[in-house]
């Protein structure tokens, strides 16, 4: 995959200190590019004083990945506003401030990859309304970006991943929920990161300068 790419690109990971993320930005290490992690540890993405601070150091973008996200497994009685307001700020607007500060820096065109998830698609068997509407949110953003910024030849895209082995999802499942987790998936298995990843390579690469305003589904056929 090494020859679809040029490491002189600049690439931004929002949420790229584990998981998904971090096989990202690991990815992107190791085909020599520059790239900037942003994480809890460096930038609160709902401050937004804090998103401007961190871009007044970069000066240009190639390639932005949006991938943070939080979540609360609860039924709607119990979702107090404070806590629909955080998810959908965290996962959401804060997405659409990241974009706009990023657009000025992306003046030779470039990459957007935004990671939804199968909730946004469908709905989920593990996650909170507030979460799923982010998602869902988030592709509408996507699609919507998609006419705005082709003109300025900018390519977005979101790809919509089902539950992955991450640390995060190793901690809030127990085995037994995992195995049955499998039992509903046709392909009997969950995602591993890398099979999330190399997909948002390939949206980054020259090889997909066609597809724009796309939702790929990463779901083991559950769809």
């Amino acid at each position: 995959m090494l020859n679809m790419f040029m490491n002189d690109k600049i690439v931004v990971v929002v949420g790229g200190s584990k998981g998904i993320g971090l096989g990202i930005c690991d990815a992107f290490n190791n085909m020599g590019y520059k790239v900037h992690s942003i994480s809890r540890e460096n930038c609160d993405i709902t401050k937004y004083d804090q998103i401007d601070s961190y871009f007044k150091n970069i000066n240009k973008v190639d390639i932005l990945i949006n991938n943070a996200a939080i979540n609360f497994c609860k039924p709607i009685e119990d979702i107090s506003l404070n806590e629909w307001d955080s998810v959908i700020k965290t996962n959401l607007t804060s997405y659409f401030y990241i974009i706009q500060k990023c657009l000025p820096l992306m003046k030779r065109g470039g990459k957007i990859v935004n990671v939804s998830s199968i909730a946004g698609r469908n709905k989920s068997l593990v996650s909170g309304v507030h979460y799923t509407s982010s998602k869902a949110g988030l592709i509408g953003l996507t699609r919507q970006l998609s006419q705005e910024l082709g003109p300025k030849g900018i390519n977005i895209n979101c790809v919509c991943p089902s539950q992955t082995l991450t640390p995060m999802l190793k901690n809030s499942m127990t085995a037994k929920q995992i195995n049955k987790l499998k039992d509903q998936i046709p392909l009997r298995r969950i995602a591993e990161v890398k099979e999330i990843v190399k997909p948002i390579l390939f949206l980054c690469s020259e090889d997909a300068s066609y597809i724009h305003g796309a939702c790929l589904d990463i779901n083991g056929g559950q769809l």
